[in-house]
């Protein structure tokens, strides 16, 4: 049994030696070259090849003030510049970029509390940083009332 330990220490020690190898890498490899051109050392001028910072955003939102039985409004909205059709689209965009996650449905097994905030419901349909967004939104229960109020500025159009 001591002969099967003395082989493992030495294997041990390369797989130890080998996982620190790795994060050291991967540590370098998520340094930035925006330091470089920073200084002045990013060369041409040229258009660049990395992403522009924020994400490109082309969504349409509709929304329903008595629900769905009752009249809709619609406004587009486009980020990066903010601009559409949309009452506030500064702090819509700023919405979208900050809080992505409140655009993902409630999950099936969440416990919410059964409060009804209104009749209002509204969606999101569009491309947010080249994904596909079919987002629905009411006031339902307590889940859905938090996704709305996260995202009010994005979904309340008008009066």
């Amino acid at each position: 049994m001591t002969g099967g330990r003395a082989t493992v220490a030495p294997f041990r020690r390369v797989c130890v030696a080998l996982t620190a190898a790795v994060i050291g890498l991967t540590a370098v490899g998520c340094g930035s070259d925006s330091g470089d051109d920073a200084a002045g050392g990013g060369g041409g001028g040229g258009e660049s090849t990395e992403p522009r910072p924020g994400p490109a955003v082309e969504v349409t939102v509709t929304s329903w003030a008595q629900g769905k039985d009752g009249p809709s409004q619609e406004a587009t909205l486009t980020c990066d510049p903010a601009s559409g059709t949309h009452p506030s689209p500064d702090e819509a965009c700023r919405l979208l970029t900050s809080d992505p996650e409140a655009l993902e449905p409630v999950p099936a097994d969440a416990a919410c509390t059964m409060i009804f905030g209104g009749p209002e419901e509204a969606t999101v349909v569009g491309v947010i940083n080249g994904q596909e967004v079919d987002a629905a939104f009411s006031r339902s229960n307590g889940c859905e009332l938090d996704r709305w109020d996260r995202m009010a500025a994005l979904l309340q159009l008008g009066d």
